[in-house]
């Protein structure tokens, strides 16, 4: 009886102290949130996060989650070997007009608090979309960089400036 208590004490002391681990000791995200700026209704969008392990032990997504059923994340149930990295796919569904911030927790193995990831936006009817870009306003997805591109043609050139969103 007491071999199974001290085993049973040392089972709870080790589970305790691999919960202490905070999620910066395992893990590295590329962007804490993305800004897919302004979107049409009814066309859905999708980026990605790279997720990199910094810990030198394999390391496991348990679960990604999204607040509504609007956001939908997509991850690998692999482990993710040491200074290997992985990729979080987020899609959004733009149904809804309105801005939008969604929160994305990844919940990783032997860390007690998920990292919380965020996209945000905002969702235009067909009309407002299209006169927002006919005024020369477009954005452009490339990876999970966004960039919002300014047009302004004159008699002789087009000049194009860009801004990197956030």
């Amino acid at each position: 009886m007491k071999k199974l208590f001290l085993m049973a004490a040392l089972f709870g002391a080790f589970a305790g102290h691999a919960q202490d681990k905070k999620v910066e000791d395992v893990m590295k995200i590329n962007a804490e949130k993305h800004e897919f700026g302004k979107i049409k209704q009814g066309v859905p969008v999708t980026t990605e996060f790279i997720i990199t392990n910094v810990s030198n032990q394999p390391m496991i997504i348990e679960n990604v989650t999204a607040g509504c059923g609007c956001t939908t994340p997509e991850w690998s149930k692999e482990p993710v070997m040491a200074n290997g990295t992985t990729k979080i796919k987020v899609g959004f569904n733009a149904a809804a007009m309105n801005h939008f911030e969604k929160d994305i927790f990844v919940k990783i193995a032997g860390v007690s608090e998920p990292k919380v990831i965020k996209i945000t936006g905002e969702v235009l009817d067909s009309a407002a979309y299209d006169a927002y870009t006919k005024e020369g306003n477009k954005t452009i997805e490339k990876g999970s960089d966004v960039q919002k591109v300014k047009v302004k043609t004159t008699s002789t050139k087009t000049k194009v400036k860009t801004a990197k969103a956030n």
